[in-house]
């Protein structure tokens, strides 16, 4: 009878050892769930977008500029990527004298600077310090530059800069100074060459350019029709690559507008509809403004193209460039998902205030995988909703900083 008891006792002790380790771990998991259902969640100001990468090309609306003595060379007489009035020169075909002309000038605006930085004169134009300006900026430009065509861009904008800063110069000086003689000993030189040369003209008003590459005849404005994927791969161009200046073409650019075509098959382009506005993020981080104008069915893609009005001087240099389509971007009280709840096709948040739980209903204007963009009803939009006048009454409302239990 005794063993009995003994063995009973013994298992009283098991036993409530065994539940003594249950409810530890019990309170333990328990304290663990509350934890984990009860984050709190802070409403800020964010933002969400929509973006994908993708790669397309520039089609401008351009007239190329080519002479009959183009073998002859030319020499610009408006820098690549600054503005053209109608019939203004833009560029010319070197002469049969030109080299000992053009060193006879160079040597006249030599002895022109030289004068004018030694005798203190001043020059009564507002020309002068904007020029001077120029040539800075131009030569701070150069120091990091390692590209060799790029050097020699900006060696000849100084030169250039360098002669228009002596034209006005000796222009404005006394009537009777020696640097007014120089002055016309160049005018004279100018002449020669000009009668010896063939001047090119702008046909229209726009940006005078001289990276031609052949394809302003193909990738056309006027229709888009003939735009496919196969075209486009045909031409086999680098990403970011830049069009090298031309020494016997120039053209016009319109500097209003440009378009980018590409050949995609993502399943926002694949949806999307003429006349959709999108911003367009290029390489530079410029976030522009942007309009489908034109979309071409085909097997597998679609040929989207994009019209843009802003950065079209900056993106003269190139043809094919990477860019970041923004589909969307939203920005107001930003949310974690978890902090969402759904009942009955309705979304509600829950804030919690002085210990007092409150459940709120929100309308959720844009989402992506992790977080969403909210804000309140209207009164009208919860009537629709079918809440009654005493429960709008009554009901709260989230605002910045609240604080948002997580699920």
């Amino acid at each position: 009878m005794k063993e009995v008891q003994r063995k009973i006792s013994k298992f009283k002790i098991i036993l409530t050892v065994i539940v003594m380790i249950l409810f530890i771990v019990l309170v333990t998991n328990s304290t663990k769930f509350i934890q984990q259902t009860t984050d709190i969640y802070v409403v800020a100001n964010g933002s969400l977008s929509y973006e994908e990468m993708t790669e397309g090309y520039l089609i401008r609306d351009e007239v190329v500029l080519q002479g009959e003595n183009y073998k002859n060379g030319m020499i610009q007489v408006l820098t690549d990527g600054q503005r053209a009035s109608k019939d203004e020169v833009v560029f010319r075909y070197y002469s049969s004298s030109e080299e000992e002309i053009k060193k006879q000038i160079a040597k006249l605006d030599e002895e022109i600077n030289e004068i004018v930085e030694n005798s203190g004169l001043t020059i009564p134009s507002s020309d002068i310090p904007s020029i001077e300006k120029q040539i800075e900026d131009t030569i701070n430009s150069m120091y990091n530059i390692n590209y060799l065509q790029k050097i020699q861009e900006n060696k000849n904008k100084i030169s250039a800069y360098i002669s228009k800063k002596a034209e006005i110069t000796g222009t404005l000086s006394p009537s009777n100074s020696y640097l007014k003689q120089l002055t016309e000993q160049r005018t004279t030189l100018e002449n020669e060459l000009e009668s010896g040369s063939e001047i090119i003209h702008a046909p229209c008003a726009g940006i005078a350019s001289y990276r031609v590459d052949g394809l302003e005849e193909v990738l056309k404005v006027d229709n888009f029709d003939y735009l496919n994927t196969d075209l486009l791969n045909s031409f086999d161009l680098k990403v970011g690559a830049i069009i090298p200046l031309s020494n016997e073409k120039g053209k016009i650019v319109n500097n209003f507008e440009c378009y980018i075509a590409t050949s995609i098959n993502t399943e926002k382009a694949m949806t999307a509809q003429i006349g959709d506005k999108v911003t367009l993020r290029l390489s530079n981080s410029d976030e522009i403004d942007a309009e489908i104008t034109y979309i071409k069915e085909e097997e597998k893609n679609r040929i989207l193209v994009f019209k843009i009005e802003k950065d079209v001087a900056e993106l003269l240099e190139y043809r094919k460039i990477s860019f970041d389509i923004i589909w969307w971007k939203y920005t107001g009280w930003k949310i974690s998902n978890s902090c969402i709840v759904e009942e009955d096709d309705k979304t509600y948040v829950k804030k919690g205030t002085a210990g007092y739980i409150e459940k709120i209903p929100v309308k959720v204007l844009r989402q992506n995988d992790t977080y969403s963009i909210v804000n309140n009803y209207e009164e009208d939009e919860l009537r629709a909703l079918g809440y009654t006048e005493e429960q709008i009454s009554n009901m709260g409302k989230i605002r910045l900083y609240d604080e948002i239990i997580s699920y």
